[in-house]
């Protein structure tokens, strides 16, 4: 846990307990300050019973003494209207901030040559498997590493500060909206597409919220970023015009006189005096496909930031293993495999999904985002054929319709079922059953987790179904011999 500097027996309040609100409160507790919380959730006031942060409606805190309000990050702030938690605070004058300010106030208050290093991660997409990369790299070469916030362990739950660590941290743009003092040594942005909108407004509001991550920087500092993408090359050509720290840019899409890039799956360095070959990753299964070459240059900047050789680096990725509902492989069956990617949230992140594998059986939909799956339309080239579920069903046919032939399922159970029998029946090569839902989950599911979960049960049903089908036709096919 990470303890808070300056608030023994000062008042202070959290909104919001899922896990980020508890180990928040934890911390507070921890380091001397009187807690009130609360969360609009019976369930959730529930786990703090027998604590010393007892739930206690907003309306009894003692506002005009409250030092601040930590808000948990899935609460509107701003768009679509500000909630009533924040409005109450903004009345009472009371600072609104989040897990990540109070990370920085805690590491701000450590002098400058006791700081542990911070690698912090934002973009659109893939910087949870850029983060749990970079862990991996950094923890195969021997150093003490820790993962956190967007990402496993909340922040405030992670080790104490120590000079040796390192901190690398996935973070949201809601978690860089309640941030004002935050400073990574490393602080990388990938890439930046529509998302989130309904909570930032719009897309200006949302690249602002990203670029935070390069706020507090200095000179000694690092700024990795992508440039693939319109919005993160303006963002990268103001950094470095600004010369606050170092600008690393990163690319797929062609070589770069400065910076790290990927050709054809062979990763490329040249920066901070270094310049060379790293070596491929074409064969390495879980950093598949374009999207995930910009992880592994991302990573590779990072890791040579931090003194790794980059061969070194490089036989480190060979051995990552990936991350849950992005991209996983669940099972095959005969020559059909099926894909996990629940991740999938957008648009942009189905993409390259879609542009990793030819012959694949899609399954999408949920709680729709802004646009539907109209961009998707020029992707269609590899798919045989669409499964629509959720809210989404409906509205993705009508964007998808006359590019692909679209089944709408319902929901997952049926899609799977359909999928798996029209992949098995279709006599191609290699086919792939892919759950990339270009959509929230929220309509049928708790979350992306849970979504992807399920997929991965019902796809193990369908296995073991199947092998009991093929015991059973054994059995016959003996007995009729005999």
């Amino acid at each position: 846990m990470i303890l808070l500097p300056d608030l023994k027996n000062k008042k202070t309040a959290v909104f919001g307990l899922g896990a980020t609100g508890l180990a928040t409160a934890e911390a507070l507790v921890a380091s001397g300050a009187q807690v009130f919380t609360w969360d609009e959730s019976g369930a959730a006031r529930e786990k703090t019973k027998n604590t010393e942060y007892l739930s206690d409606h907003p309306k009894n805190w003692p506002w005009a003494e409250l030092q601040f309000l930590v808000l948990s990050p899935g609460v509107p702030l701003t768009f679509p209207k500000p909630h009533a938690i924040v409005r109450k605070a903004k009345s009472a004058k009371v600072k609104i901030i989040g897990d990540l300010e109070l990370f920085a106030m805690a590491m701000n208050a450590v002098p400058e040559k006791e700081r542990p290093s911070v690698v912090a991660i934002t973009g659109s997409n893939g910087k949870s498997t850029s983060t749990a990369l970079i862990s991996h790299i950094l923890d195969e070469t021997g150093r003490q590493v820790f993962m956190g916030g967007n990402i496993g362990i909340p922040l405030l739950a992670m080790k104490p500060f120590d000079k040796d660590h390192i901190y690398v941290l996935e973070l949201s743009s809601y978690q860089l909206d309640l941030a004002s003092s935050f400073r990574a040594n490393i602080a990388m942005l990938l890439n930046i597409s529509p998302d989130h909108l309904d909570r930032h407004g719009d897309m200006a509001h949302y690249i602002a919220a990203k670029q935070r991550i390069f706020y507090h920087q200095t000179k000694d500092d690092i700024a990795i970023i992508g440039v693939d993408d319109e919005h993160t090359q303006g963002i990268c050509a103001v950094l470095s015009g600004r010369k606050q720290a170092e600008v690393v840019p990163v690319s797929t899409k062609g070589a770069l006189g400065h910076g790290v890039y990927t050709l054809d799956g062979r990763l490329f360095y040249n920066f901070d005096g270094k310049s060379g070959e790293a070596g491929t990753i074409s064969n390495t299964a879980t950093l598949r496909g374009a999207h995930n070459w910009q992880n592994a240059s991302a990573a590779l900047a990072a890791a040579i930031s931090l003194g790794v050789a980059p061969s070194v680096a490089l036989k480190a990725m060979s051995r990552f293993e990936g991350l849950a509902h992005r991209m996983e492989t669940v099972a095959k069956i005969g020559d059909v495999r099926f894909i996990n990617d629940s991740k999938a949230t957008n648009t942009e992140a189905t993409a390259q999904a879609l542009n990793s594998y030819e012959n694949i059986f899609w399954i999408a939909g949920g709680k729709a985002k802004d646009g539907g799956v109209k961009p998707l339309r020029e992707m269609m080239g590899p798919v045989r054929g669409a499964y629509f579920i959720g809210d989404a069903a409906e509205a993705f046919e009508a964007d998808l319709a006359g590019v692909v032939p679209c089944i709408r399922c319902g929901n997952l159970a049926a899609a799977v079922t359909r999928a798996s029998r029209d992949a098995r029946q279709s006599g191609l090569a290699d086919p792939v059953v892919m759950l990339s839902p270009a959509a929230a989950s929220f309509d049928q599911f708790k979350n992306f987790e849970d979504r992807g979960n399920t997929f991965r049960r019902l796809v193990l049903d369908e296995v073991a179904a199947l092998s009991d089908e093929e015991e059973a036709a054994a059995k016959t096919s003996n007995g009729a011999a005999a």
